[in-house]
């Protein structure tokens, strides 16, 4: 299945949505306003897990659950260098949070080249804890 947006005239790209049947459809990496989404049942989660890291690929990973233990299992188990809980998946604060993976695909720096395997990986989680049906005010109150 895919949907396919509009865009201005110009150099514009319009954002585009694919449904694929696995994640190992995806071939290689590929930056723009595109989506991809894989449906899958819950007691399926660890096999679809497994199919993502295996594609290599892990700068961002976008998470939509209300289920914290869910998001604990993706976070813990794959290492994308942004993970986005329950909001959008674009927003990184460049020279804050990291811009990388554990497959060097694109260094913390930014830069793109063929460098050895980092020694220590850096992660940033954001999560939109009103998405979870909580009040942010309400839970800050106690610090």
């Amino acid at each position: 299945m895919h949907f396919a947006g509009t865009a201005p005239e110009g150099n514009y790209v319009a954002p585009h949505i694919f449904e694929l049947s696995r994640a190992e459809d995806l071939s290689e990496e590929i930056f723009g306003p595109i989506l991809h989404v894989v449906r899958y049942r819950a007691d399926h989660l660890e096999r679809v897990l497994a199919s993502i890291e295996q594609t290599g690929y892990g700068l961002t990973l976008g998470v939509h659950s209300r289920i914290d233990d869910t998001v604990e299992a993706v976070v813990e188990r794959l290492s994308a260098g942004n993970i986005y809980v329950n909001r959008n998946m674009i927003g990184a604060v460049v020279g804050v949070q990291p811009f990388g993976d554990t497959a060097c695909q694109a260094p913390a720096q930014g830069r793109r080249a063929a460098l050895p395997p980092p020694i220590a990986t850096e992660q940033t989680v954001s999560v939109n804890t009103a998405a979870a049906g909580g009040n942010a005010a309400l839970m800050a109150e106690g610090e």
